[in-house]
């Protein structure tokens, strides 16, 4: 008994550091916002809410609307002369977020696309429809265009464009004190 016990306790002090060590893979200092919505409204209200959010946490933000022009394409941001002028400025990391579905059975993916990939693929939900009962955003961070971090939030019940972005928000709020920084 004496030395079952023994071996769990060599087997603990062993495991703990290196699991902690593993929690500690990712933190959030910068990110550049990049809403995946078609409707210029949407992404600019995600955007803004967003980086609100995570200004109040201290981490330096800038949002994608800022970085090309209304209507130009986000392929622009895959660029190595944008990704040098961003790293200047102290941004590494790229934020994207989408709206993945309306209902609560969307599953998170199991393989992450790569910045680029995901990037030009483009996407067509809005914020909010009438008839959702709950809105699902995938949230994926990159670092050297590779994804780091990648989280599914989902809203639960919405009534409107606003109650999802607060939801969203909460939800948000509690991932970036538990996993993000």
């Amino acid at each position: 008994m004496m030395k079952k016990n023994y071996y769990f306790l060599l087997l603990l002090l062993f495991f703990v550091p290196f699991f902690h060590a593993q929690s500690d893979d990712f933190k959030l200092e910068n990110a550049l916002v990049i809403a995946q919505q078609d409707d210029l409204s949407d992404r600019y209200s995600l955007e803004v809410a967003i980086l609100q959010l995570l200004n109040s946490y201290g981490i330096q933000t800038k949002a994608s609307l800022n970085v090309f022009k209304e209507g130009g394409s986000a392929d622009v941001l895959l660029t190595d002369s944008l990704q040098k002028a961003l790293h200047k400025e102290g941004i590494d990391t790229y934020m994207l977020i989408s709206v993945r579905g309306y209902d609560k059975r969307f599953k998170p993916t199991e393989n992450i696309k790569s910045l680029e990939e995901e990037i030009q693929a483009g996407h067509l939900f809005s914020l909010y429809r009438e008839s959702a009962t709950s809105v699902s955003f995938s949230i994926t961070f990159y670092k050297n265009a590779k994804p780091v971090h990648y989280e599914l939030i989902k809203t639960g019940t919405v009534g409107s464009q606003d109650a999802v972005i607060k939801k969203l928000l909460r939800k948000m709020e509690k991932s970036l004190k538990k996993d993000w920084i």
